[in-house]
């Protein structure tokens, strides 16, 4: 399957209406981006299972900015509708095979159960705040 365009309107569907979403964020004037987009491209006709994204940060700022991306070409890949994988710079074809079978490797029992534990502890950590320390 070749690369899809997404936006900021069809970006948390296209997460959670498939198994592996593997997204490129980019921009038109990057030159590292025009650099990875081809390998991206040919990673991407190489596994029909695997959504292969790219998203242009110049068109979906608001997007970009919350999701933190602050270099570009900023790779990330989803699992289940988890964050998996997360790194800016231009990967070499190997490298981005590795991810992507690194990915498709993944024991997503073991990586949910972590999310809710960590989950967990964050909600855990926000209530004792509130029961050590009453407001007077």
């Amino acid at each position: 399957m070749a690369t899809v365009e997404i936006n900021a309107d069809n970006f948390e569907q296209t997460i959670s209406d498939n198994d592996i979403v593997l997204v490129d964020f980019w921009a038109d004037w990057c030159g590292p981006c025009k650099r990875f987009g081809p390998i991206f491209e040919k990673e991407s006709s190489e596994h029909g299972e695997i959504v292969f994204a790219k998203l242009d940060t110049d068109a979906n700022q608001a997007l970009s900015g919350s999701l933190g991306i602050e270099g570009i070409p900023t790779l990330m890949a989803f699992r289940e509708g988890v964050l998996v994988f997360n790194q800016a710079g231009a990967l070499p074809g190997p490298a981005l095979k590795q991810v992507v079978d690194a990915v498709k490797g993944l024991d997503m029992a073991e990586v949910h159960k972590q999310v809710a534990e960590l989950k967990q502890q964050h909600e855990g950590s926000d209530d004792h705040a509130g029961h050590d320390h009453p407001h007077q």
